[in-house]
């Protein structure tokens, strides 16, 4: 399974990545200043897994992402050139339902026309 699977019926998606602590903050402005990610929240976790045989445990950052499936691809592709792991968590959920005017400034936010001048362009209220 990969690619982008057909999310086209939800208005949104989270998308959930952990990430080293030292590069969230940079990620989450990246994401969200070149318009793929409407916000971005950061959430200290610790993280248990398996790599390369190894038990391993990390403090990291959750990052909650949230954009809309038409910038999904190009969301997972520019998170995999900021992502320092080899195989970085990428999981996207669908957003079935949510409040109306916070999907609009989602929405809007993360056009790939983005007018900045636009009112939905701020955070909803």
């Amino acid at each position: 399974m990969s690619g982008v699977p057909a999310f086209t019926d939800h208005p949104a998606l989270l998308v959930l990545c952990a990430c080293p602590d030292a590069v969230a903050a940079g990620i989450a402005r990246a994401l969200v200043g070149e318009g793929l990610a409407a916000c971005v929240n950061r959430a200290p976790v610790a993280s248990v897994y398996r790599w390369q045989g190894r038990l391993c445990e990390e403090t990291e950052q959750l990052l909650v992402i949230k954009t809309t499936p038409a910038r999904y691809a190009a969301l997972e592709m520019r998170l995999k050139t900021l992502h320092p792991y080899e195989v970085p968590e990428i999981i996207a959920i669908p957003v079935v339902a949510g409040s109306e005017a916070y999907l609009a400034w989602l929405g809007a936010v993360t056009a790939p026309a983005h007018d900045p001048s636009n009112p939905l362009s701020v955070q909803p209220k």
